[in-house]
C-alpha cells in the first residue's frame, strides 16, 4: 500500500504539472447484460508509461479486471495485472492522498461507515498517512462490523471499535471514511464535528448517493480526483444540481500547491473519490517494478 500511496502522490503532482494523461473512462454497453468499462492513461514526463484498465459490470459474483502497462520509450509491455485487488489498493491510495493533503495534520481519530473491501483499504491507507489512535466502524449488519473490527485492529495495531449507529461512528472523528453501497445518505452533517475531513467512495449520482447534500453544503472545501469524470457519468453527479458543484476543485491542484487546502483547524473538508483514470496504470507499474513483476494477488 505504501508504494501505491507514493505512486498516487506522483500521479497527482504530474497531473498538476500537465504530465498525466487521464481522460474519463469509456463504457461499452452490452445491453441488459452490462458494460465493459475502459480507462486509459499514463505519464508523458520522466520515465513515461502508458496503459489501460478494463473491467466488466456484468451480473455475477466475480469482478475481474485487467491492467496493462507499456513503456512509451521502448514499446515494451511491462506487465499485466489481473484481478480486483489492484483497483482496491489504488482507490485506497487516492483516499490517503486526500487525507494527507486535506485533513488536519494532527488528526488522530477515524470513523468508518461500511465494512467491505473498500472500507478496509481506505482505512489501511489512512493509517499510513495519519497517526490514528482510535477507529470506530458502523455497518448495517452487526457481524460484518465485528469482523471488520477484529481484522483491522489486528492489521493496524490500534483499537477499532464496532458501534451500533452511524452517528456514533462519526460524531467524534477527525477523519470520516464513507465506503458503502448505499443508495441513500448514511449520515447527516449535524453529526460531524468542526474540522472533520470526509472521504466518500460509494455511490455519487443524483438518484443514488451515500452522502447527502447537507454534508457538501457544510464543507468549506470540496475536492475530487477528476472533475472531468464527474461530468462524464451516465447518470448526473450527485452535486450537479447543487450550487456546491461550482465550488469543487481538483485534488491535484492542492497536491501541486496551486490551491490551498485547509486554512483553519475548524474547516470541514470533503473529498469525492471518482477514480482518476491512469492512476491504476501508474500504481501497477510501481508495484511490478518493486516486486520483480509479481503484483499483489487477487
Amino acid at each position: 500500500m505504501q508504494i501505491a500511496i507514493e505512486a498516487i502522490e506522483e500521479a497527482m503532482a504530474a497531473r498538476s504539472a500537465g504530465a498525466l494523461v487521464s481522460p474519463p473512462r469509456h463504457n461499452v454497453s452490452f445491453g441488459c447484460k452490462g458494460d465493459l468499462v475502459f480507462t486509459v492513461g499514463g505519464t508523458i514526463g520522466e520515465d513515461p508509461i502508458a496503459g489501460f484498465r478494463v473491467y466488466g459490470t456484468f451480473k455475477g459474483l466475480r469482478r475481474e479486471q485487467i491492467v496493462a502497462v507499456w513503456s512509451t520509450e521502448t514499446a515494451e509491455l511491462q506487465g499485466l495485472v489481473i484481478g480486483s485487488r489492484l483497483g482496491d489498493i489504488r482507490t485506497g491510495a487516492i483516499g490517503a492522498i486526500a487525507i494527507r493533503h486535506m485533513s488536519s495534520p494532527d488528526a488522530r481519530t477515524a470513523g468508518v461507515i461500511g465494512s467491505g473491501q473498500q472500507a478496509r483499504t481506505q482505512l489501511e491507507a489512512a493509517a499510513l498517512v495519519r497517526r490514528l489512535d482510535r477507529v470506530r466502524v458502523y455497518s448495517r449488519h452487526e457481524q460484518n462490523r465485528r469482523t471488520f473490527s477484529a481484522e483491522m485492529e489486528q492489521r493496524l495495531g490500534i483499537p477499532v471499535e464496532p458501534v451500533a449507529s452511524p452517528r456514533r461512528a462519526v460524531s467524534e472523528a477527525d477523519i470520516v471514511i464513507c465506503a458503502t453501497t448505499s443508495r441513500t445518505p448514511v449520515m447527516e452533517a449535524a453529526w460531524l464535528k468542526p474540522g472533520v475531513h470526509i472521504n466518500t467512495v460509494g455511490p455519487k449520482t443524483v438518484d443514488e448517493h451515500e452522502l447527502g447534500l447537507d454534508v457538501a453544503a457544510a464543507a468549506h472545501l470540496i475536492a475530487t480526483d477528476s472533475l472531468e469524470q464527474t461530468q462524464a457519468y451516465k447518470a448526473p453527479f450527485f452535486l450537479s444540481e447543487s450550487s456546491d458543484a461550482a465550488r469543487m476543485v481538483d485534488l491535484a491542484a492542492i497536491v501541486g500547491g496551486r490551491l490551498p487546502a485547509r486554512q483553519a483547524r475548524d474547516q470541514t473538508t470533503l473529498f469525492c473519490s471518482v477514480g482518476l483514470a491512469g492512476t491504476e496504470v501508474l500504481v501497477a507499474s510501481k508495484l511490478l517494478a518493486a516486486t520483480g513483476g509479481k503484483a499483489p494477488a487477487g
